[in-house]
């Protein structure tokens, strides 16, 4: 249980002084800072349940999205000021840092393999960014669709 609480404050502490860093509003450091923790608990979890870091990287994504989307709607900002900070936890920094360290040292086995799986984590995170903005925007058509057509019937009437 304790694991839970560390990793869950520790990743709200992260992203919300990166969104210190970045001056993002202060009504917003607290929603950017469940954001990112949202997105790292999905990775945390995924992670914990035999997953690979790519697909929790996916799926951490996602989940930040999704929570930056419901974030900007409530408090009414853009998506970028809850999406930015709360990829924080997910950046592979320290396999970037391990490939570049494995390069230097002449282990270019391992420098290749740490490259290849910072790359595909990076790949994933964008994955599910595009993916979230795909589907958002699809149900935003939808609904004014849906309203244009129950605006049709209306004026017929």
């Amino acid at each position: 249980m304790w694991h839970v609480i560390i990793q869950f404050s520790f990743s709200f502490l992260a992203t919300a002084a990166f969104a210190i860093i970045t001056n993002v509003p202060r009504r917003a450091l607290i929603w950017c800072g469940f954001a990112g923790a949202i997105g790292w608990m999905i990775y945390w979890l995924c992670l914990d349940m035999g997953g690979g870091a790519a697909l929790g990287s996916l799926l951490g994504s996602l989940g930040v999205a999704f929570a930056s989307d419901l974030f900007s709607k409530q408090l009414k900002m853009p998506v970028t000021i809850f999406n930015i900070p709360g990829m924080v936890p997910l950046v592979p920094g320290g396999l970037a840092y391990q490939a570049v360290r494995s390069l230097v040292t002449g282990a270019y086995q391992d420098a290749a393999f740490f490259t290849v799986q910072a790359i595909m984590i990076a790949g994933a995170i964008a994955l599910g960014l595009v993916i979230s903005e795909v589907f958002n925007h699809n149900i935003r058509s939808f609904k004014l669709k849906r309203e244009a057509i129950v605006l049709k019937r209306r004026k017929k009437k």
